[in-house]
């Protein structure tokens, strides 16, 4: 099993038009966090995934999945 996670998160951010760093904002996070997640340098925890989700209002499974 891969540990490497996948994400929609720039997909789901470019549709509704938001930038990174109203994302953040949204979340409560930085702009910086943002990049790392949707760079799958960072991997986020329940919370802030659950954040994202509701921000992107989208099912978290829809954005995040385990990479092969």
């Amino acid at each position: 099993m891969s540990d490497k996670l996948g994400n929609r998160l720039k997909e789901r951010r470019s549709e509704l038009g938001l930038t990174q760093a109203e994302l953040a904002e949204r979340c409560a996070v930085s702009r910086k966090t943002i990049n790392t997640v949707e760079n799958g340098v960072f991997v986020p925890s329940t919370v802030l995934a659950l954040r994202l989700a509701a921000a992107l209002e989208r099912p978290v499974e829809e954005l995040f999945w385990l990479a092969d």
